[in-house]
């Protein structure tokens, strides 16, 4: 390593106490958790402010920030008896006019402020003009004490206070024990010692100039030291750009390790299953899907791993075009793995493709029939099975029997020996993290094709930052015959919406079709009205339990709730909790209840599906385990028990359940939330489109950063971005990877880019230290 990286790395990485002294280091790293001097410089400021002009007293304007000097004539001090504490008023003037201070806290804070704030002190008060009992004041102004009385000052240093006034204020997180002030100073002491040797930069300088992005240093000082409102924005444009840039070279570099390493090609062929396959499809594949149809072509018959991202709008028909990828492989006389999130889409799974198969299913799941032309074993793999079973599936699997393998986690154990793996498909991307997609490549010995599929729209973006390592493809389009779905919000606390709903839900089971409700929780099964029960295993023998008439007319479902959580709001509802509500309302009487959740035997989930699929129940009282995958032609109505407790996104993907017949669907978004409340904009906004991609958007909007880039879609436990907002950044987030991708193409172990190397190392290590976390 050179002498200048040395001396930068060892000043950046030098102890605070070393420049703060032992009690403000202790207090900034109990505070924020910083130990060292790079640390340090780099907690940004949260916002600015101007201290505002220079203004005499008769000036003043209510509401308006505004800085005076003045001179103490009187103080005084009283308790206040309703909040506690004491406060004291401090009347300064300007020679002519007079103006009230007020501070606020225990005895000892204002006494601070009093012994202060003498008669006959003259100072700088700053803050937000506003009026008390007709009176303007200044409420906990900040304050600078200024030397000599009142006309001295003026006479003296009118033009410096003028510019003082005029000072760009930055203002920083702040604690109870460490205000922002403090932290400034100690952020100015680093500051005032370093140099652009400390502080190098990572950005090359060819990428600053093409962006017009200050250098490192400058960037800190514009953020810590800014003379106008407009060098923060550039000085953080530099932050963003970097970090975009680093995340960027990552990918690059991840994407450029795929494609040298070597891969089996699967060119499509004639007289095979998928040439079968599409001769037996009694619909015509839309235009989308037939352009990544022939993308997949592609990737399979190149020497290199295929890796893309399949993307699409619920109900698009990825299914298939996963499916025709599988068979073209299979056709070669290699293995499909599809690793699904859960269970029961893992056993949807196999019913849809056994189903989809048709007589090419050879020993599926459902017996598919014998035939005379080729055929593919479908089979399913999961931790619940019988010893038996799993025995079996494992055999068939390691002598290369089971062409197309479904199965959940169990999949990624040592025990599972792939005969020879040539495609892995991972479904619902956003419920796995990488490197299980990665332990699942590493089953075959020559690496194996990857496609990732997922119904949850990602904004471009996104797609960029998380799965940029992949190539995205996009279906949008829906199939011929689709009716769409209708989408309305039903507030719980006004009982004839209530009493439509339910009367809808009625209508639809009469006229043959299904119907969700879909809970927020599972609850537990006997508990009372507060929720206080005692957990009992639901009986599968009540799974087709019929509504009886005369049930308690008290137990409506639109009752206000007894109690509310620690928000001021009620629990939400638990699956129990509903199925007795809807027992009770004599509009559903004579429907067959099923129930679906989580705690259930695997045996008993798939069994309440297939009842539901077949038409033997009417409505599936459920929590989540029905969000993805889950195909039944015949549901027509979804009702969302609490809806706004649910994300965006996830709503999405619970309305795309139903209307995936040849009937127009119905999603009920039930809610408790009130008109002056975030949540039921949220919902209306939400019930005005069913495009996946404009709620993804809403749903990026409304949510943390680090919540779109953790582990509910990267499978991280914390974003590593800091800096950069993926909302909005879409053109610089473009570029980012365009000037990174011209990096690695030129410089693949980036030896002339030293300082890009080193950041992509404590990139590395601060994701590994995550992932061990």
């Amino acid at each position: 390593m050179a002498a200048g990286t040395l001396a930068h790395v060892s000043r950046l990485s030098s102890p605070l106490k070393k420049d703060l002294g032992d009690r403000t280091a202790q207090a900034i790293e109990k505070a924020h958790g910083l130990t060292t001097a790079g640390e340090l410089v780099m907690l940004l400021p949260r916002r600015y402010y101007r201290r505002g002009e220079l203004t005499s007293l008769a000036q003043l304007v209510e509401g308006e920030d505004a800085t005076v000097v003045a001179e103490v004539v009187r103080t005084s001090t009283r308790p206040l008896r309703q909040r506690g504490g004491m406060m004291v008023e401090v009347v300064v003037t300007d020679g002519r006019d007079e103006l009230s201070l007020a501070f606020f806290g225990r005895t000892n804070q204002v006494a601070y402020h009093q012994g202060r704030l003498r008669w006959g002190k003259a100072a700088m008060f700053s803050g937000r003009v506003n009026s008390y009992r007709g009176r303007l004041q200044l409420v906990h102004p900040e304050y600078e004490l200024l030397p000599g009385d009142l006309d001295t000052v003026m006479a003296t240093d009118a033009d410096a206070l003028r510019a003082r006034a005029d000072e760009v204020i930055p203002v920083y997180p702040a604690s109870k024990n460490l205000p922002s002030w403090k932290v400034a100073r100690a952020v100015a002491t680093v500051l005032d010692t370093l140099t652009a040797e400390d502080v190098p930069d990572v950005l090359p300088s060819g990428v600053r100039d093409l962006e017009q992005v200050p250098s490192k240093l400058d960037a800190l000082l514009y953020l810590h030291r800014p003379t106008d409102l407009e060098q923060p924005p550039r000085g953080r444009r530099h932050f963003e750009l970097e970090e975009a840039y680093v995340t960027q070279v990552a990918l690059a570099k991840r994407r450029a390790a795929l494609a040298v390493l070597p891969a089996t090609p699967y060119p499509s062929r004639e007289g095979g299953l998928l040439a079968a396959f599409d001769a037996s499809l009694p619909f015509e594949l839309t235009a989308g899907q037939q352009e990544v149809g022939g993308a997949l072509t592609a990737d399979l018959s190149r020497t290199s791993p295929m890796n893309r991202l399949l993307q699409g709008e619920v109900g698009s028909g990825k299914t298939v075009v996963a499916l025709r990828a599988m068979l073209q492989v299979v056709d070669a006389g290699a293995q499909c793995a599809l690793l699904a999130p859960t269970e029961v889409l893992a056993q949807q799974h196999v019913r849809s493709l056994t189903r989809m198969l048709g007589p090419l299913a050879a020993h599926g799941l459902l017996g598919g029939p014998e035939s005379d032309g080729p055929t593919v074993q479908v089979r399913l793999l999961t931790g619940s099975q019988s010893t038996a079973d799993r025995r079996a599936a494992l055999l068939d699997v390691a002598s290369g029997d089971a062409g197309i393998v479904i199965g959940t986690h169990a999949l990624l154990q040592d025990a599972v020996d792939f005969y020879d793996l040539g495609l892995v498909v991972v479904d619902e991307q956003h419920r796995f993290g990488v490197e299980q997609r990665d332990a699942l490549r590493a089953k075959s010995g020559v690496p194996p094709h990857v496609l990732v599929m997922t119904a949850t729209p990602i904004p471009r973006t996104v797609a960029m930052t998380v799965f940029g390592d992949l190539e995205v493809s996009t279906l949008t389009e829906l199939p011929a015959g689709r009716q769409g779905i209708t989408t309305a919000v039903v507030p719980d606390w006004l009982e004839k919406y209530v009493d439509r709903c339910w009367q809808r839900v009625r209508e639809a089971a009469d006229a043959g079709h299904q119907v969700y409700v879909v809970c927020p929780r599972i609850g537990e099964e006997g508990e009372d009205d507060d929720g206080e029960g005692v957990l009992s295993a639901p009986d599968p023998g009540e799974r087709l339990e019929r509504v009886q008439p005369g049930g308690e007319e008290g137990q409506l479902f639109g009752s206000p709730p007894d109690e509310e959580d620690g928000e001021g709001r009620r629990p939400p509802r638990g699956l129990y909790e509903v199925l007795a509500e809807l027992r009770g309302r004599p509009e559903l009487a004579g429907l067959r209840l099923g129930t679906l959740h989580g705690r259930m035997r695997p045996d008993d989930k798939d069994a309440a599906m297939r009842s539901f699929s077949a038409g033997e129940l009417d409505v599936l009282v459920a929590t989540t385990v029905v969000e993805v995958g889950v195909d039944v032609p015949g549901a027509t109505v979804m009702v969302i028990v609490d809806a706004e407790r649910f994300g965006l996104s996830q709503l999405h993907q619970l309305r795309g359940r139903v209307g995936r017949g040849d009937q127009p669907g119905l999603c009920l978004l039930m809610t408790g939330a009130q008109e002056d409340e975030a949540g039921l904009g949220r919902l209306k906004s939400f019930a005005e489109t069913t495009d996946g991609f404009a709620v993804a958007d809403l749903d990026l909007a409304s949510r943390r950063e680090g919540d779109v880039l953790g582990a509910a879609q990267s499978g991280r436990n914390n974003s590593s971005l800091k800096h950069l907002k993926v909302l909005g950044n879409e053109d610089l987030i473009t570029r980012a990877r365009r000037y990174a991708s011209d990096l690695v193409a030129f410089d693949p172990e980036l030896t002339d880019a030293p300082r890009v190397r080193e950041a992509l190392e404590r990139l590395e290590e601060r994701e590994a230290f995550v992932e061990r976390g």
